[in-house]
């Protein structure tokens, strides 16, 4: 019993520890700065490389994989009608679970007051606003091939390998060689990962004493009263929501083995703070759930950067704080616009940690386009402190809701098919 608890929950359990003794590394040696901002201690910010060669390595072995795996489930499939299906189940499901993610914390943040009275704001550097034409082009293509081969471009790689997949469908399908080989480096990916992963411990520990000791001295006030609020809606979602829907995916043992195996991806994606590092543990507890590997290899990759439900609630809450800062009401109007934006400006901005502030200038030319220069610092600022929950609950949704996937692909009783499978 002892033997079987440590080799299920052993390594998820050195994974916590590495978060929980860096935060306490940032918090004991936190930044040091003099009264014009410039560093005198650079405190336990000198770990940040430890947590920052992990991420990097999970970033050169996710770019191929996300690929190989798109490209590979599409062409390996019966017929290109079967990946369309699925594909558009996915997006469905996607859009649903983050206005949902969305409704429940604006309902939060109006019982809730984010901020306690108005602030006054200086002026600070001209942001420059988004064109909304070149906004689409950038997320979904690129002007070279070269350029897809990077994790800023994860969206425009997914497009690029959705069209190989289906041309490899129209020339061959599954009996193909480029099918065959794709299959077969995908399996090879996914052992170089699991080498990576022994390493994630140290680098949770890296990269959380470096943020604790960056925004250690933020976490009061109101910053801190957002925080509290913030990180308890993710926790409450995840106990309330993820349960529910992997009950719509799998029934009651769907809620058994989403439990079993959802810890390792909440933990890795709160650790790394990115939707596009945790593909592969995502990959990996999809598998051992019995997930099929061709709802596996396009949930998972799509889900990095267009299942954001904890984004969107972030997006909620940015939106709410800069209202309070401003004085101004958040209102019904203004909430259903909210909504509308966060679901939509989540897609494509946080499968690297802190989302590039891509979403935030979104979000802040939407709503505060006249004080766009004093909005965006304080959205930025937000999101980088709530970034670890936001991803949490992105990500590990990005499981989840596999199940439900998977439940209207494969039939309601899929779970149970492979559970009976695994005993004989």
């Amino acid at each position: 019993m002892k033997r079987g608890f440590w080799k299920q929950y052993g390594f998820l359990l050195f994974m916590l520890l590495g978060i929980g003794a860096g935060c306490v590394l940032g918090a004991l040696f936190p930044v040091v700065r003099d009264e014009s901002g410039a560093v005198i201690q650079a405190g336990a910010t000198v770990l940040e490389p430890l947590g920052t060669v992990f991420i990097n390595l999970m970033f050169c072995v996710v770019v191929p994989m996300v690929f190989c795996s798109i490209c590979s489930a599409i062409a390996g499939m019966d017929s290109a009608g079967r990946a369309g299906k699925i594909m558009g189940i996915t997006l469905g499901t996607f859009l649903v679970t983050a206005t949902i993610a969305s409704v429940v914390m604006y309902g939060v943040v109006r019982l809730i007051p984010l901020v306690q009275g108005v602030y006054t704001v200086t002026e600070q550097t001209p942001v420059q606003g988004m064109d909304a034409g070149q906004l689409v082009v950038s997320f979904f293509t690129k002007p070279d091939f070269y350029e897809l081969l990077s994790r800023r471009a994860i969206l425009p790689l997914i497009v690029f390998a959705v069209l190989c997949g289906f041309g490899i469908q129209l020339s061959g399908g599954k009996e193909s060689l480029s099918a065959k080989l794709l299959a077969d480096v995908s399996g090879c990916i996914m052992k170089v990962v699991k080498i990576i992963t022994y390493y994630a411990p140290i680098g949770f520990l890296g990269f959380f004493a470096s943020l604790v000791a960056t925004y250690g001295p933020e976490l009061i006030g109101d910053y801190g009263r957002t925080l509290l609020v913030y990180y308890g809606v993710c926790f409450g979602y995840m106990l309330l929501f993820f349960p529910l829907y992997a009950r719509i995916g799998g029934g009651r043992a769907g809620v058994r083995m989403m439990l079993r195996h959802l810890l390792r991806p909440a933990a890795v994606s709160f650790g790394t703070c990115s939707s596009v590092a945790t593909i592969p543990t995502n990959m990996e507890a999809a598998d051992n759930s019995g997930i099929s590997r061709q709802v596996r290899d396009i949930v998972m990759p799509l889900g990095a950067t267009m299942h954001m439900d904890g984004s969107a609630m972030s997006a909620i809450v940015k939106v709410a704080f800069l209202f309070g800062i401003f004085g101004r009401d958040f209102g019904t109007w203004e909430a259903v616009l909210a909504i509308v934006v966060a679901v939509f400006s989540s897609v494509a901005m946080s499968g690297i940690p802190g989302g590039g502030g891509t979403g935030e200038l979104v979000l802040c030319s939407v709503f505060f386009p006249e004080q766009l220069a004093v909005a965006y610092p304080i959205a930025i600022a937000l999101g980088n402190l709530v970034d670890p929950p936001a991803t949490m609950v992105n990500s590990a949704g990005d499981y989840v809701v596999s199940f439900i996937v998977e439940r209207f692909v494969s039939g309601k009783d899929w779970l149970c098919k492979h559970l009976e499978k695994k005993a004989i």
